[in-house]
């Protein structure tokens, strides 16, 4: 398919050619005000190291080209249902297509109907006019924070028989156990949940040292996170931060997330994003800088 304006080429998407390359185009047409239509390249990268990342149908997502350079991307995270649309800067007209796009591969059955969800942050007026005038509607808002490096990290001390480890010395198989139920699942993990959880931990980006992992006397793990840093915009990413129920508010995730942040912030890193704002993030610092929008359309 092209373009007939600057001869764009379009194509699908192919994961086991393209993920490196759809990677660097996030990194370099970042933006700290639109953060790349709540597609941030490292949230892009650990979507698809997960065990529910859909794979079989990443096909569906689609890359425009001009000469070989990726200049536009349509691009679920975890599965068909909603959908990013990111351009680099002068290629906006491409944005009609890309929402073309969504509409036709990434939409999914909903009640007899088609329906598609696009993200876009509130900072992209003209994405939004976009959507209003094909029929979508805001269906809801998420805020997304981030801690300045630029204040003091706060200190708190480690309980008693507490440690901190990093990834080099985790346990996966423990690792995976402690997000699992760290985030409030109930029934048993699946067996391979310490394989996906290295899997995850050794992605192309992923660092094993920003692993920190706070160990109870013991030896479960109490608390756990992971972070990722983007050496060419210089910011830190938490994904993902768990602690099982056990051991809250005990000041743990403020323990490891302040000890991850300083491992990043020696490596040059200014900012770090948090994860959505619930009461513990700005308690300990993080800052709304924006919102996330998800916006529907059903046809």
């Amino acid at each position: 398919m092209i373009n007939d304006v600057k001869k764009v080429l379009n194509r699908r998407y192919n994961i086991l050619v393209d993920f490196s390359p759809v990677y660097d185009f996030l990194v370099e047409t970042f933006s700290h005000e639109t953060l790349n239509s709540c597609l941030i390249p490292q949230g892009f990268e650990y979507a698809h190291h997960l065990l529910w990342f859909d794979y079989i149908r990443s096909h569906r997502m689609g890359i425009w080209e001009d000469n070989g350079v990726i200049v536009g991307l349509c691009a679920f995270e975890m599965g068909i249902g909603s959908a990013h649309l990111h351009v680099r800067k002068s290629y906006e007209f491409l944005l009609p297509e890309l929402c073309d796009w969504a509409e036709q591969e990434i939409a999914i059955i909903e009640d007899g109907q088609r329906s598609i969800k696009i993200w876009i942050t509130d900072t992209e007026s003209h994405k939004r006019d976009l959507l209003v005038e094909r029929g979508y509607e805001l269906e809801g808002k998420h805020a997304v924070s981030i801690f300045d490096y630029e204040k003091p990290f706060l200190e708190r001390p480690l309980p008693e028989g507490f440690k901190i480890i990093d990834g080099y010395e985790v346990d996966f198989d423990k690792l995976g156990k402690c997000f699992w139920y760290g985030f409030n699942n109930k029934d048993k993990p699946a067996d391979n949940i310490g394989d996906a959880n290295q899997k995850t931990a050794l992605a192309p980006h992923g660092d094993l040292s920003l692993i920190t992992v706070v160990v109870a006397p013991n030896d479960y793990y109490a608390c756990a996170l992971g972070m990722w840093y983007d050496d060419v915009n210089k910011y830190a990413y938490l994904e993902p931060m768990a602690t099982i129920p056990k051991y809250r508010r005990m000041g743990l995730g403020t323990i490891a997330l302040m000890e991850a942040m300083k491992k990043t912030k020696a490596l040059g890193a200014t900012y770090c994003f948090g994860g959505p704002v619930m009461e513990f993030y700005p308690k300990i610092g993080f800052e709304v800088i924006c919102h996330y929008e998800v916006w529907k359309k059903m046809f």
